[in-house]
């Protein structure tokens, strides 16, 4: 498949620190794209890198073919890109309704894709009202994956969206990433939960200390216990 996202050798300084050392990254068009590696590789870099959070010090990233390492972050969202930070980003003095808002072009809802955010997540349609800051850490990560599909977008960039979630909320993430990868969704997902990352990944890349060390289909990594000890530290399989 054609990449709807790529990066050259893109290197990242932030202030003194060295932390993207050439981090070259293919994502496909309408696959989900896991990635993978152990604590300080450079994952969460990489993300806010992309989203002009970080800029890059060198080196290209393109989006659909066009470069967009010099642009702001609101114009990067513009180009339909959705951004879920690992600390959610959502608003908490805000009801869940108005965290939803800001999220819509507009302040507008289509209500086709409000009614796919209550049928993947129920609770929110019963906190529609609700000061966000006030529902517990699983909830409050449904509404971020929520402020992420409220409108279609083109590409879906989201961090360890299961941290700490009890398993029944992550099954109802897997769900909706699934579901979502049904559509030709674009994803690229940094997850520590391999039963995830097996769910709902298509292709892996894997990094470690601020270089991608290992593209490939995520099925194949799964079923290389060796290969994981060796990329990873340990095997995925015991640490579900």
């Amino acid at each position: 498949m054609p990449d709807l996202l790529r990066l050259d050798r893109v290197v990242t300084h932030i202030g003194a620190y060295h932390i993207l050392h050439g981090v070259d990254l293919r994502v496909p068009r309408g696959r989900v794209t896991m990635l993978l590696g152990r604590n300080g590789a450079g994952k969460t870099t990489t993300l806010r890198t992309i989203m002009g959070l970080w800029k890059a010090h060198s080196g290209a990233i393109q989006f659909d073919g066009s470069p967009i390492e010099t642009m702001a972050t609101p114009e990067i969202a513009r180009l339909g890109i959705a951004y879920v930070p690992e600390t959610m980003g959502i608003f908490s003095q805000l009801t869940v309704q108005e965290n939803m808002k800001l999220a819509a072009t507009a302040g507008r809802f289509d209500q086709s894709r409000l009614d796919d955010v209550f049928r993947f997540f129920p609770i929110l349609k019963t906190k529609w009202n609700d000061r966000a800051g006030l529902m517990s850490g699983g909830q409050k990560q449904m509404l971020a994956v929520a402020r992420a599909i409220v409108e279609e977008r083109r590409l879906m960039i989201i961090d360890e969206p299961t941290k700490g979630l009890a398993p029944a909320v992550i099954d109802q993430l897997i769900e909706c990433i699934l579901e979502l990868k049904a559509r030709d969704t674009t994803i690229l997902l940094v997850e520590q939960n391999f039963h995830m990352a097996r769910s709902v990944g298509d292709d892996v890349a894997v990094m470690d200390n601020g270089v991608v060390v290992h593209t490939g289909l995520m099925a194949n990594l799964a079923a290389d216990e060796a290969l994981q000890t060796r990329l990873l530290g340990l095997s995925l399989t015991s640490h579900q």
